[in-house]
């Protein structure tokens, strides 16, 4: 599983360009995504990448960031979910998953693992990707990242607590948003008189 890790990206590097084709809920048709075009209309990219069609958690993660897409959306970002399953695969699995039934985020089919070995989640033993969840900065910039194994589940919720973080920050450079926190909390702006004083800072 560890044998494409050593070239594989890091946060706060910049993501090279990808294509993949999609299955649009939306208008039920294929197309194609790419990174390049996703930086060119000024969107953040989410990619969440997961192991397989028709299987168990990922249906219940799926159908939970359809509950946070358009709030996802409105934070100024695209989500693309990937898996190394085939666009006809992608459609058959959200016509007959009701946890799907109100997706409308791009489903990227990346059947050669090519993408998900970019980005370290690629699982050599089983052909199959991890729960890997990626946040990229209209620039190209890899933000944040998060992997979880098979049998771990993700929250759509957290995701977008850190994608309007990372809005944030970027708009905003000197200051660093604490843990847990959530759109219209104080900051942190790190220097000399916040040392040993941050829980001052936010009281």
């Amino acid at each position: 599983m560890g044998e494409n890790c050593c070239g594989c990206l890091q946060v706060g590097q910049n993501v090279p360009d990808f294509t993949m084709d999609t299955y649009e809920p939306t208008d039920y048709g294929f197309a194609t995504t790419s990174l390049e075009q996703l930086k060119k209309a000024g969107k953040w990219t989410v990619l969440v990448f997961y192991p397989a069609d028709f299987t168990f958690v990922c249906s219940t993660e799926l159908g939970d960031l359809a509950d946070e897409y358009d709030n996802i959306k409105a934070a100024g970002a695209e989500v693309v979910t990937v898996s190394t399953d085939t666009v006809y695969t992608h459609l058959a699995w959200k016509r007959e998953e009701k946890f799907l039934e109100n997706a409308k985020y791009p489903m990227a089919a990346d059947p050669t693992g090519a993408v998900s070995k970019l980005f370290g989640v690629y699982d050599y033993g089983t052909g199959l990707a991890l729960r890997g969840t990626f946040i990229i900065s209209p620039e190209g910039k890899l933000v944040a990242s998060e992997v979880n194994f098979y049998n771990v589940g993700r929250s759509a919720k957290e995701l977008l607590r850190k994608l309007k973080a990372s809005v944030y920050v970027a708009a905003h450079p000197a200051e660093a948003c604490p843990a847990r926190w959530e759109a219209g909390d104080k900051t942190l702006t790190p220097g000399a008189k916040l040392v040993g004083k941050v829980y001052d800072a936010l009281k």
